[in-house]
């Protein structure tokens, strides 16, 4: 299983580096940490105020993977760059789901 995603039995957690203020809202890939660590890089257009810049990236994750976006929250890291979003559903299919849409990337 891949560094920067974790399967429970209802849902998975991503790892994801979030860069605010972007021109485009993306995901971008695998990227890998100072320490090692893997996440998957993302943008969003949003400013990191009142929560803004997260719920977009709740958004964002939803429409990635085509699912509602009340299956997407962010359960880590509010206010650091390295987030924690869980999405709740089938893990096996969901990990597959992330899986194939990197290898497009």
């Amino acid at each position: 299983m891949a560094d920067f995603l974790r399967e429970h039995p209802d849902r998975i957690e991503i790892r994801i580096r979030l860069t605010p203020r972007s021109s485009l809202d993306a995901v971008e890939g695998i990227r890998a940490a100072s320490d090692g660590t893997e996440h998957i890089a993302a943008r969003v257009r949003a400013v990191p105020e009142k929560g803004a810049a997260n719920a977009a990236l709740e958004k964002l994750v939803a429409g990635w993977l085509g699912v509602p976006a009340r299956q997407v929250s962010l359960t880590g890291g509010a206010t650091s760059r390295i987030k924690t979003v869980t999405v709740s559903g089938d893990a096996a299919a969901l990990a597959a789901t992330v899986n194939r849409l990197l290898t497009t990337i």
